[in-house]
């Protein structure tokens, strides 16, 4: 038969908890990624009454159904998105990344000036929205 002392439970358990908290800190880490210029459709667990998006030149929603939502990638950097349902519960409240597509894209920096080329098969001026020709003017100032 064996005896567990208190000291080897109590590093078992804050062994477990440590595990968890590490698993909820990367999930909380991840959020949803959305690549620049391109929708990402979320499916929602329960219909949705109210989508807010943190900032609206990061990323935009449009509503397809009451469950399926379109998140598109406007601008680089982090937003947020909070989706509630009828009664103001939230359904998700999650960070959004949007980040520029590494494939097949060259950066090329002259000095202040930054030129994105798309490659795919010839390489070509890569499609600026407005908020990264803003960024653009601004950081060149």
């Amino acid at each position: 038969m064996f005896k567990f002392h208190h000291d080897v439970v109590a590093r078992t358990a804050i062994a477990a908890i440590g595990v968890l908290l590490a698993m909820g800190a990367a999930k909380a880490e991840t959020g949803i990624e959305v690549v620049m210029n391109q929708a990402k459709i979320i499916k929602l667990a329960r219909p949705a009454d109210t989508v807010v998006v943190g900032n609206p030149n990061i990323a935009d929603a449009a509503v397809k159904d009451s469950s399926t939502l379109v998140l598109t990638g406007k601008g680089f950097g982090v937003t947020n998105l909070v989706i509630l349902d009828a009664e103001g519960l939230p359904i998700v409240d999650e960070q959004v990344k949007v980040r520029r597509s590494d494939a097949n894209s060259v950066q090329i920096y002259r000095r202040s000036d930054l030129q994105t080329l798309s490659c795919s098969p010839t390489c070509e001026v890569a499609y600026k929205n407005d908020s990264e020709s803003a960024a653009a003017t601004t950081g060149s100032q």
